[in-house]
């Protein structure tokens, strides 16, 4: 059947290299690693429980999407536009797959109950900081992507209160538990809306002088 559409597999792979897809595969299974052994490091500490694991449940998507959110570089946006398929449903797949991966890692990487800061806090922020990154991708480049869900992390790091739930639940959700509603439904309209904002947009070509 290859040998039918040569084309799609030559597309396939010049999209998959052009992205630096595998680099970037590597990269969130080495964060997901990362996090897993400080995870478990810090839990270990004398007088610390849970809470301990703040720090990754914050960090480590926002790591997992900065290294997403590099990999929606396109190199030639004029080769791009000239494809016979439809970018916004490639796109799509791009950022939900690995996405997907980045969330299972994370999720596998830092178990736990779900009111404590575990697997159900470190999805809930995958999604939302990806969601972010995405939207940043289309607004101001793929390149400079990880720049406002970091300011947004270390502003929301520091002011957040230790108690969860209340308005913080909303503006603070990295901070929050995992199974506060605010939180989630926030997280999860930041990745539906960045999504579908990079899907229609892709991301924003870089500004060359000259």
């Amino acid at each position: 059947m290859s040998a039918l559409l040569p084309g799609r597999g030559a597309g396939l792979s010049l999209y998959v290299r052009s992205r630096a897809l595998p680099g970037t595969v590597a990269a969130l299974l080495g964060t997901a690693a990362a996090a897993a052994w400080s995870a478990s490091w810090l839990q270990s500490q004398p007088g610390l429980d849970h809470a301990a694991r703040v720090p990754v449940v914050a960090l480590a998507p926002l790591l997992a999407a900065s290294v997403i959110g590099t990999s929606l570089y396109a190199a030639s946006e004029e080769l791009d536009r000239t494809a016979t398929r439809p970018w916004p449903g490639r796109r799509t797949a791009h950022l939900l797959a690995l996405t997907a991966l980045a969330v299972a890692a994370l999720a596998l990487a830092v178990p736990g109950r779900p009111e404590l800061f575990g697997g159900q806090a470190i999805v809930r922020n995958t999604l939302g900081s990806v969601g972010v990154t995405a939207a940043a991708a289309a607004l101001i480049g793929a390149r400079q992507s990880w720049l406002p869900m970091t300011a947004y992390i270390g502003t929301v790091y520091i002011a957040a209160p230790a108690a969860p739930g209340g308005a913080a639940a909303l503006w603070g959700w990295p901070m929050q538990p995992g199974p506060q509603p605010g939180a989630w439904a926030m997280a999860a309209g930041a990745f539906a809306g960045g999504a579908a904002l990079y899907a229609w947009r892709g991301a924003r070509p870089p500004v060359r002088n000259g």
